[in-house]
């Protein structure tokens, strides 16, 4: 059913009326009046969220110009109320609306935690079937869909929810937090859902239903080792929120594929054609539920018109920031992040660092580089006096998210210090700029590229632009390998790239630190992404063993 006509008009001519004579809160509360009586006795949901969406940036800029601001303030409260049952974010903000600042949950931790709220709205609005939660512990992904389950329930109490984990406690922990939300006065649940009632819980099984007691309660916590065939049903939203106990359990192949068969079999077989589905949880290796469940989506045409979205933040951005640094002391600061890696770097487990807090699970087993296996300087220590040789290897990026690697090495007679990289993944006008000024603030003696015909104008740039300087170098250019020949390099010259000297943590620049996590990230076993900075590496190993007499660069003939 669509808005009529007369309920248009009204507010068509109340929107006219503020536009010829400015916000005020009369017409604002009517124009709320009007919007909030279109969506429950005409059904018009889509068109008053649009009202209510113009009714609070009207008040957000009364308020800023000191416009009826006490008056527009607790309407746009009133708007959010009325927007709660169908928008999940403003039904985060309302439910809190009287708690403490540093109370509540979501508003100190909106950024970024609004990149779930999103994909959550998406899964209630089908334009997805599921998503997929990555982030470190600790900064709020189970609360916020702890959230979602009682959003989700109560939208629709004839429909059942399902959350599971991997352990009693942790489903009773969460079963206990969803009553909290729906019964604590400091929360506003009553508000927005008055028609919902409690009718029965049960802490055995921990169920709850609401409004009527049903075969299949409104919402089911159990652990995946529980009983899920036969008592279990999800026609709404399931959540899988880690089903692993720890690093022991997640790392080993058999409880892997144990893991898996609970969720594949019984777990999964409890959802309904329509049921939403949320995969959350630490990504500790590639083989876990979720890695597992994102190669069937990614990779299986079966599963190619299942719509799924990937929300993975890590504990430190692309500048090395934290991404959690919330108010009032909540999450974690970029010191904390960075003396947490420190410790996962002096304890030799730099693939836990990378799993549990950058969300980037890393085979173990195959890990070809190893912190406890390199060896690492700091500044001040390098040797004495000017290096015998200063020379560096540039793999240029062939595009597609690959980046150009360049390590900067200082040789003191047998002895190798990598002082400094690029790790770039922007495009050749970009890049050339920065090896070119890298060459002349090092005073660079040979350089060697890498590349295909496609980019060799990328070595001859560097040239042409260093001799209008007058700057002179050894600089050559070679055949890029195949990739499969770049891992074959990168395995042979592994003894020798594991007796280079790499900058401490904490003397790193950001750039020094993606390039250091690039080369432990390379495994040996399965599928690499990326392996520019060992193959760079791997490069400078070969210029390495071979001569270094310097040379003059001689003018190309055309």
């Amino acid at each position: 059913m669509g808005v009529s006509e007369k309920t248009k008009n009204l507010a068509n001519g109340i929107k006219e009326d503020i536009n010829r004579y400015g916000v005020n809160y009369k017409d604002l509360s009517d124009l709320l009046d009007i919007a909030t009586d279109a969506m429950e006795r005409e059904g018009t949901v889509q068109w008053g969220l649009k009202v209510t969406e113009y009714i609070k940036e009207c008040c957000e800029y009364g308020i800023a110009h000191k416009i009826d601001s006490i008056p527009l303030y607790d309407l746009e409260w009133k708007a959010l109320k009325c927007e709660a049952p169908y928008k999940f974010e403003s039904f985060l903000l309302y439910m809190e609306k009287n708690r403490p600042a540093d109370e509540k949950f979501y508003q100190p931790r909106i950024n970024p935690l609004r990149q779930v709220a999103q994909a959550i709205q998406e899964l209630a609005d089908d334009l997805l079937d599921e998503i997929f939660i990555n982030m470190p512990s600790r900064i709020g992904k189970t609360q916020i869909v702890k959230f979602a389950f009682v959003w989700f329930g109560s939208r629709n109490p004839e429909l059942s929810n399902l959350y599971t984990a991997y352990s009693d406690k942790i489903t009773k922990a969460f079963y206990t937090g969803c009553i909290e939300l729906m019964t604590d006065p400091t929360y506003t649940y009553k508000e927005i859902f008055p028609d919902n009632k409690i009718v029965a819980t049960n802490g055995d099984d921990e169920t709850i239903d609401l409004n009527r007691r049903k075969s299949y309660p409104t919402f089911t916590s159990r652990s995946i080792y529980g009983t899920l065939n036969g008592s279990c049903d999800c026609s709404g939203l399931g959540i899988a929120d880690d089903l692993f106990s720890g690093i022991e359990e997640a790392v080993s192949t058999d409880r892997q594929d144990t893991v898996w068969g609970k969720f594949d079999n019984n777990f999964m077989k409890r959802l309904k054609r329509k049921a939403k589905l949320i995969n959350m949880g630490t990504r500790w290796a590639l083989g876990d539920c979720q890695g597992r469940r994102r190669a069937l989506l990614e990779n299986n045409k079966e599963y190619r018109n299942r719509r799924h979205k990937v929300i993975s933040i890590p504990a430190l951005d692309e500048n090395d920031e934290s991404n959690f640094d919330y108010p009032y002391n909540l999450g974690y600061s970029t010191e904390d992040y960075k003396m947490s890696r420190a410790s996962f770097e002096e304890n030799d487990d730099m693939a836990s660092w990378y799993a549990q807090c950058q969300q980037e699970p890393v085979e173990r087993q195959g890990a070809l580089f190893t912190s406890g296996g390199m060896r690492f300087y700091e500044p001040n220590n390098l040797p004495g006096g000017e290096p015998d040789r200063i020379f560096m290897a540039v793999d240029i990026a062939y595009g597609g998210g690959d980046y150009v690697a360049a390590p900067i090495c200082y040789q003191y007679a047998d002895e190798y210090y990598i002082v400094d990289v690029i790790f770039d993944d922007g495009d050749k006008f970009v890049t050339r700029p920065r090896v070119r000024d890298k060459i002349l603030k090092h005073k660079i003696q040979a350089a060697q590229f890498e590349g295909t015909i496609v980019n060799s104008d990328y070595c001859e740039w560097i040239d042409d632009e260093l001799r209008k300087t007058g700057y002179r170098l050894n600089l050559t250019m070679k055949p890029a390998s195949s990739r499969q020949k770049k891992e074959y390099r990168i395995r042979d010259r592994a003894p020798e790239i594991r007796q280079m000297y790499f900058l401490k943590d904490g003397y790193r620049s950001k750039e020094y630190q993606k390039f250091i996590q690039n080369v432990f990230s390379f495994k040996l076993n399965g599928k690499n992404k990326h392996d520019d900075a060992p193959d760079s590496l791997g490069q400078l190993c070969d210029m390495r063993m071979g001569s270094y007499a310097v040379c003059e660069a001689v003018v190309r003939p055309w």
